[in-house]
C-alpha cells in the first residue's frame, strides 16, 4: 500500500471562504463561491492538474514552518532559504460590524522579508472547475482575472503583473488578494494591513468568550476555532469537512465528499460549541433545520444552501490524493434511511430551546417540528436502516439507530411537557420506556459481553460507546463496563478505536475513525476510569497534525492521517471528551473552578 501525502496543512477561512495551506505555502484546496462549489485550487487531489498558488524560493518549492497567530485562524508560514528568509501571512478577512461580521469572498496573502534578500516566485496557477477550466490569466486593473471559473475571480497585487511567475527580489512586503465577484477597486496596502489587524482582533475577541474546560485547553481552543470555520455564514449550515475524496485508506475507493451539511454531524457540532458557551452557531443551525424541514421530508444531508439533490459522480480526470484515484463530488448518502437522525436533531433542539441563555422568540413554533420528528422516530424505530456509518447496501436493526429513536421519543416527551402538552408527554414517555427495553434487551449479547452492532449480530460497534451520554444506560452498569473491556480487545488497534471490524460494502476496514477514540476516552471517564480516560485522550491527541488539526481517520499501523480534513466530527469528539474529563476530574479532586 502506497504511503499517503502528509496532511500537515493549516486551514483558513471566515464562514464563506475555506482553504487549505501547505507548509510549502501552497494553497492546495479552495472552492468558490461556496464550500461545496467547484474547486479553484485542488492540487491536494492532483498535483499536476488540480491547480495551486504558492510562493517559491529561488524558483524552488521549500517547506516552511507554519503556526497560527495566537488565538486566531490567521496562518503564518516562515520560509528559510539559505541566508534569506521570508514569511507568508494567509487569512480570509473577518471584520466585526456591530453584532454581525463582514465576511467577503476574499483570501489575502501577505509576503514579507525577514532577513537577507529573498528571491521569490509567485506561482499562481488556478484550475477552476476541479481542474477542467483553463485557468488562463487575463490582465485587469490591479492584477489578473481567472478565465473559466463559474463567476468572476480576480487576483489583485501591488507588484507589477509582469513579475507574476518570474523570480524577483523581495525587498519590502507585498500583498495578494484573491476576490470572487466584482470588487469596488484594487485593495491598497493600508487596506490590506487594516484587514489583517481587524481579522486578528476579531478572532481574539471571539476566543475570549470561550468557556474553556480545565483540561486540554489549547486543544479545545484550536478545535473550537476549527469548528467555527465549518459553519456557513449565509445559511447556518455546518459542513462535515473542507474536502472531498481524501481516502479512509489508500488504494481503496473509500472516498467521499464531505463538503455538505450532515444534520447529525451539525447537531454534534452545535452541542460541542454550546458546551463552550457559543450559542450563535446553534441559533443559526436550527433556523437552517426548520427551513429544510419545511421544504420536504428530512434527509441525512443537504447542500449548504439547503439543496436536496447531491448526485454523486466520479471525476476520473483527477489523479486523487496521493494518486489514489476515486475522486467523487456529491454524496449518495443523501438518499439513505438513517434512523438515528431524529434523535440527534431532537437532542439539538432540546438543549437549545431549554438553555436559559438563549431567547427564541418563536420557540413554540418549533414544537410542530419536534412532534414530526418524534412521531417519525416512533414509526421507524423497529425498522432496519443503513446506520450511522452509512452502509450502502447493508440494512439491519442497528443498536445505535434504535437507541437514537429512543432518544428522540424520550427527549420529545420532555419538550412536550415544557410546552404544556402533558397528555402527549405521558404518551411518548410510555413509548420511550418500551423502546428502552427493546434496545437494552436486543442490543446486549450476554455471551460476548458487549452491546452489538445490530440485533442478532456478533459484531462490536464503537457508536455504542455513546449510549451512556444518551442516558439509555448508566456508564457504570455492568453491561456497559463489560462492553468497555471487550471493545478494547476487539476494536482497539495500537491505542486507537476502529468503528467496527466486520466487512462492509467495500470489504475490510483498517483505519481507526478518530472520533471513536475520543468517544472511548469519554466513556471511560463516565465509567469512573478517569486515569484510563486521560491515557487514551493523551494518546489520541498525538495524532493531530503540527497545527493541532485532525482528519477523519488514522492508519494505526503507521500513524498517518487519512480521510477528509479537517474533520469537524473529530474536533467535536475532542471537545466533548475534554469537557467531560475536566468536569469529572474537578469532582473527583474536590476542586472548585474559581482560583484553581
Amino acid at each position: 500500500m502506497r504511503a499517503p501525502p502528509r496532511l500537515d496543512h493549516g486551514v483558513i477561512g471566515n464562514g464563506r471562504v475555506l482553504a487549505l495551506v501547505s507548509p510549502t505555502t501552497a494553497i492546495d484546496w479552495l472552492c468558490l463561491p461556496r464550500f461545496d462549489s467547484p474547486s479553484v485550487f485542488a492540487s491536494i487531489l492532483d498535483r499536476e492538474h488540480g491547480g495551486r498558488w504558492r510562493i517559491l524560493a529561488r524558483d524552488r518549492e521549500v517547506t516552511g514552518r507554519t503556526s497560527y497567530l495566537t488565538n486566531t485562524n490567521v496562518l503564518r508560514t516562515e520560509v528559510v532559504d539559505g541566508d534569506a528568509a521570508f514569511e507568508v501571512i494567509d487569512f480570509a478577512p473577518r471584520i466585526r460590524r456591530g453584532p454581525d461580521v463582514d465576511v467577503p469572498l476574499e483570501l489575502v496573502r501577505l509576503v514579507r522579508p525577514l532577513r537577507g534578500e529573498p528571491r521569490i516566485t509567485i506561482d499562481f496557477a488556478p484550475r477552476p472547475d476541479y481542474g477542467r477550466g483553463s485557468g488562463k490569466l487575463i490582465p485587469c486593473e490591479g492584477g489578473v482575472e481567472v478565465e473559466g471559473a463559474a463567476g468572476p475571480i480576480q487576483m489583485f497585487t501591488d507588484i507589477p503583473r509582469d513579475y507574476l511567475g518570474k523570480e524577483y527580489a523581495l525587498r519590502r512586503p507585498h500583498h495578494f488578494v484573491l476576490h470572487y465577484g466584482r470588487r469596488a477597486g484594487a485593495p491598497t496596502t493600508s487596506e490590506v494591513r487594516w484587514l489583517l489587524d481587524e481579522t486578528v482582533s476579531g478572532w481574539r475577541a471571539w476566543v475570549k468568550t470561550c468557556a474553556l474546560p480545565t483540561f486540554a485547553q489549547e486543544d479545545v481552543l484550536r478545535s473550537a476555532l476549527c469548528l467555527k470555520l465549518h459553519a456557513y455564514h449565509d445559511t447556518g449550515a455546518i459542513i462535515a469537512a473542507a474536502t472531498t475524496s481524501i481516502p479512509e485508506a489508500m488504494d481503496t475507493p473509500r472516498t467521499w465528499d464531505y463538503r455538505y451539511c450532515w444534520l447529525r454531524d451539525a447537531a454534534f457540532v452545535v452541542e460541542a460549541m454550546r458546551r463552550l458557551g457559543y450559542l450563535n452557531e446553534g441559533e443559526q443551525f436550527i433556523q437552517f433545520l426548520r427551513d429544510v424541514a419545511e421544504a420536504g421530508p428530512l434527509q441525512p444531508l443537504y447542500g449548504i444552501g439547503g439543496e436536496r439533490d447531491l448526485e454523486e459522480i466520479m471525476l476520473p480526470h483527477l489523479a486523487g490524493f496521493g494518486g489514489n484515484g476515486f475522486v467523487r463530488i456529491g454524496n449518495a448518502a443523501a438518499l439513505q434511511q438513517q434512523n438515528d437522525l431524529n434523535g440527534e436533531l431532537i437532542l439539538c433542539l432540546q438543549t437549545l430551546l431549554t438553555d436559559p441563555r438563549l431567547v427564541v422568540e418563536d420557540a413554540q413554533s418549533f414544537f410542530a417540528l419536534v412532534r414530526r420528528l418524534v412521531e417519525h422516530a416512533i414509526e421507524i424505530a423497529p425498522k432496519p436502516d443503513t446506520s450511522i456509518w452509512e452502509f450502502r447496501s447493508i440494512l439491519r436493526h442497528y443498536t445505535f439507530s434504535r437507541a437514537m429513536c429512543w432518544t428522540a421519543i424520550d427527549r420529545g416527551s420532555l419538550l412536550a411537557r415544557k410546552f404544556g402538552q402533558h397528555d402527549l408527554a405521558d404518551q411518548w414517555a410510555a413509548i420511550a420506556e418500551s423502546e428502552r427495553r427493546a434496545v437494552l434487551e436486543g442490543g446486549y449479547d450476554r455471551e460476548r459481553g458487549f452491546f452489538t452492532q445490530a440485533r442478532d449480530s456478533k459484531h462490536a460497534d464503537a457508536s455504542n460507546l455513546l449510549l451512556p451520554t444518551l442516558g439509555i444506560v448508566d456508564a457504570r452498569d455492568p453491561r456497559f463496563l463489560s462492553t468497555l473491556d471487550r471493545y478494547e480487545q476487539v476494536l482497539a488497534r495500537r491505542g486507537l478505536m476502529l468503528r467496527y471490524t466486520n466487512d462492509d460494502d467495500f470489504g475490510e476496514t483498517t483505519s481507526a475513525f478518530t472520533i471513536c477514540s475520543f468517544w472511548w476516552a469519554e466513556a471511560l471517564a463516565l465509567a469512573g476510569r478517569l486515569d484510563d480516560a486521560i491515557k487514551v485522550f493523551e494518546h489520541v491527541r498525538k495524532f493531530a497534525n503540527p497545527l493541532g488539526l485532525f482528519s477523519e481517520d488514522v492508519d494505526p499501523s503507521t500513524g498517518a492521517l487519512l480521510g477528509n480534513f479537517p474533520q469537524a466530527y473529530t474536533h467535536v469528539g475532542l471537545i466533548h471528551a475534554a469537557v467531560t474529563i475536566a468536569e469529572l476530574l474537578e469532582a473527583r479532586d474536590g476542586r472548585a473552578r474559581a482560583w484553581t
